[in-house]
């Protein structure tokens, strides 16, 4: 990508975008295009076909999306469901139409089958039953995949699709029912420390595996293959380690000074017993992951701090 290039970056407050945001700037693009969801609404497929001729982005980070944790997945499915395809719809069919360079298109690791075999190689996609909690949002993503590849296939669009694993880092969800697993365990821990609690309840059973990649690791990595990687299918990002959800709060209990017990709730859902990336062909490609994920845990508590205490 040239210095000087036009690039959009989709969903620039998320944290995933803003991470993309700050990779871009550090690296000296000063023709970013960025709206809030009040300046554009890319559900809206006449206001994204408005922006796409007005603007003409080279490059676009599709990094926009409806996202939330188990409970929020669960709840409002058909939110979910409709409301990611409309964003990536109308983004990726615009993009066609009005000559984009190359687009890449953010998905999640929730996409694989539930009890797809471990690690997850990107050849798993579709060969089982999903994880029921999250399916709309899964197959909204797997949809555009297929739809980035089929624009690559029909009129030869430079369209790549990335999975990252869980992620985490500034600018996280900190919402007590609609947060992911790794902010929501900083809140609760937190909360308990200030209240001076003797013990701190972690929804499930503690055992499922979980693999968390800091945020500003995926956006040296989406950068990294925004210049050196094309192709059909998609490609994993992620650490290629995991560790229980157990040890997860025990990490977190440590950053964050929580000195009370654990206690678990097997009434509330697990979700899938493990879901670890096999992140060989991203290091094939000569790139790994930097921040390790203590490290990392007190870089997310440090801006939760200030921004929420």
């Amino acid at each position: 990508m040239e210095k000087n290039a036009k690039i959009y970056i989709a969903g620039h407050r998320g944290m995933v975008g803003s991470a993309i945001y700050r990779k871009l700037q550090k690296e000296g693009y000063n023709n970013l295009i960025v709206k809030t969801s009040a300046e554009l609404d890319l559900r809206d497929q006449l206001a994204v076909t408005d922006f796409f001729n007005r603007e003409l982005p080279e490059y676009v980070f599709l990094a926009a999306a409806k996202v939330g944790g188990i409970i929020a997945n669960n709840t409002y499915r058909a939110d979910f469901l409709y409301e990611n395809l409309c964003i990536q719809n109308n983004v990726i069919h615009e993009a066609y139409k009005t000559g984009v360079k190359k687009l890449m298109f953010l998905g999640s690791s929730c996409i694989y089958p539930k009890l797809a075999p471990q690690p997850l190689k990107e050849e798993y996609l579709l060969t089982g039953p999903l994880e029921e909690t999250n399916e709309p949002y899964a197959i909204a993503k797997i949809a555009g995949i297929k739809m980035a590849d089929a624009y690559r296939a029909q009129y030869n669009c430079d369209f790549i699709s990335v999975m990252p694993t869980n992620l985490y880092g500034y600018n996280d969800n900190y919402h007590p029912q609609n947060s992911h697993v790794l902010p929501a365990l900083i809140r609760k821990f937190h909360e308990a420390k200030v209240s001076c609690s003797n013990e701190v309840n972690i929804w499930g059973s503690g055992t499922p595996m979980r693999e968390f990649l800091f945020a500003d690791d995926l956006a040296e990595a989406c950068y990294f293959l925004m210049q050196n990687y094309s192709e059909a299918g998609l490609i994993n990002i992620g650490t290629g380690e995991d560790l229980t959800i157990k040890d997860l709060a025990l990490l977190i209990k440590k950053v964050v000074g929580f000195e009370g017990a654990l206690t678990f709730d097997s009434s509330k859902p697990d979700g899938t017993p493990r879901k670890l990336m096999d992140v060989s062909k991203l290091h094939e490609l000569g790139w790994k992951h930097k921040v390790e994920l203590e490290e990392g845990i007190k870089l997310a508590y440090a801006d939760f701090l200030a921004k929420h205490s």
